[in-house]
């Protein structure tokens, strides 16, 4: 049985309309493609998205064709709104483990990446999917498509809840994106040097140590999931 994740596209089983939220942009970047890809595996630690604690290879290989497969685990802060610390337990886990696959084809310059949360999926699930390619109108930009769907079982609050997850959602994707220019301009100087400020580097440092543990006890839900075939939409 395979270990890592399966290269063939798949559909998530995405509820009916109506059971979720759904978000779509198009954004262009205006860095080449391979400028892009370089950046995109160093975005972390970055001043924009400190909630971003931890972040572990679990798989990567090439495959004959040439395209690189990666699996990924993330460990990211799960502050609840005041409104729904009322209703869940205050032992709730505040991390939230988010597995990435992705799939980089060098030959067509594209990256495609598939997220979702491990835990909390009863609580509220938040799918989303990434596609990085070079501009067809410029050549030197890089075209991003991301779509994200998300969806919740809690009787009688799954409304008000996917409401919330959506809004973090956009305020999370706009700080990606700083980060990802963040990235971009320490690495290949698109623009202003932004330094790491002291203060910065030192939380997200002391975030990481204190999230590390969590981490090692999360690492066995990514392994678990590895027989399975993921749902891998790219």
């Amino acid at each position: 049985m395979k270990s890592g994740p399966d290269t063939e596209t798949d559909k998530p089983p995405f509820p009916k309309a109506g059971k979720m939220k759904y978000f779509f942009s198009e954004t262009d970047i205006k860095s080449s493609w391979d400028h892009v890809f370089s950046a995109f595996w160093q975005r972390y630690p970055n001043p924009f998205s400190t909630h971003v604690l931890t972040e572990d290879v679990v798989y990567r290989s090439v495959t004959a064709d040439r395209r690189l497969i990666t699996r990924r685990l993330l460990t990211k802060t799960n502050r609840l709104p005041r409104w729904a610390e009322r209703f869940f337990s205050a032992n709730l886990s505040r991390s939230v483990y988010v597995l990435e696959d992705s799939v980089v084809d060098p030959g067509s310059k594209s990256l495609s990446t598939y997220t979702r949360n491990l835990n909390h999926a009863t609580l509220m699930t938040v799918t989303e999917r990434c596609v990085f390619r070079e501009s067809a109108g410029h050549p030197s930009w890089t075209q991003l498509k991301r779509e994200a769907w998300v969806t919740s079982s809690v009787f009688g609050f799954s409304r008000a809840i996917q409401e919330f997850g959506l809004a973090r959602f956009k305020s999370n994707q706009l700080k990606a994106m700083k980060g990802l220019e963040y990235a971009l301009a320490n690495l290949h100087g698109d623009g202003q040097q932004w330094p790491l400020r002291a203060s910065v580097r030192e939380a997200s440092e002391k975030a990481r140590e204190a999230a590390l543990a969590a981490t090692e006890r999360a690492k066995h839900l990514a392994s678990a999931a590895a027989p399975q075939k993921p749902q891998q939409y790219v």
